[in-house]
């Protein structure tokens, strides 16, 4: 089983486990932390989602961003293995190669264990886009469906507005819908 960690969209169980996705073989494994700090940016075009989607930026003045670990069969990372059973791999859900690459990184789970997962990191950044608040949804799901602390979810809804002004009206703190 393959370590995922996921801090956008697919941090939301029902949207990883979707038919179109991972149908269900995704398991959570536990919340944790990237050990090094980063900022959560939009700054990749989704022709799926129609809007920017989230990528993690590795800064000294980011933060250590939250996310959710999955164990994912090996064989759905990649497109070879994933083709002979006629399912979609995580590299064809994250465009790998295209839009994002996959990298390892080191994380920290809440009881303070450190783990290598892989996640996927933007190839080629943009400024010039917006994401969405139907998009950035997944995210709020997610971070309320794994009991994401109310401060990571405020710094969520911020880079949300800070990527699209537009939100603020319709995203309040903690990342819930006024």
């Amino acid at each position: 089983m393959a370590l995922l960690f996921q801090y956008g969209s697919n941090m939301s169980s029902a949207r990883l486990n979707s038919e179109a996705r991972l149908r269900g073989d995704a398991k959570v494994r536990c919340v944790a932390r990237t050990v090094e700090p980063f900022e959560l940016v939009f700054s990749v075009w989704s022709t799926n989602n129609n809007c920017a989607a989230a990528d993690i930026v590795q800064s000294k003045a980011g933060r250590r961003l939250y996310g959710v670990v999955y164990e994912v069969p090996d064989f759905l990372v990649s497109r070879e293995t994933a083709k002979p059973h006629q399912r979609k791999s995580m590299d064809s859900i994250e465009g790998e190669g295209t839009n994002y690459v996959r990298q390892t990184i080191e994380i920290e789970d809440r009881e303070g264990s450190r783990l290598s997962a892989m996640t996927y990191v933007v190839k080629d950044r943009r400024s010039d886009i917006k994401t969405e608040m139907h998009y950035v949804q997944h995210l709020f799901d997610g971070m309320e469906e794994h009991e994401i602390p109310m401060d990571y979810r405020d710094y969520v809804a911020a880079r949300a507005v800070a990527s699209n002004p537009f939100l603020a009206g319709p995203i309040s703190a903690g990342g819930a819908i006024k």
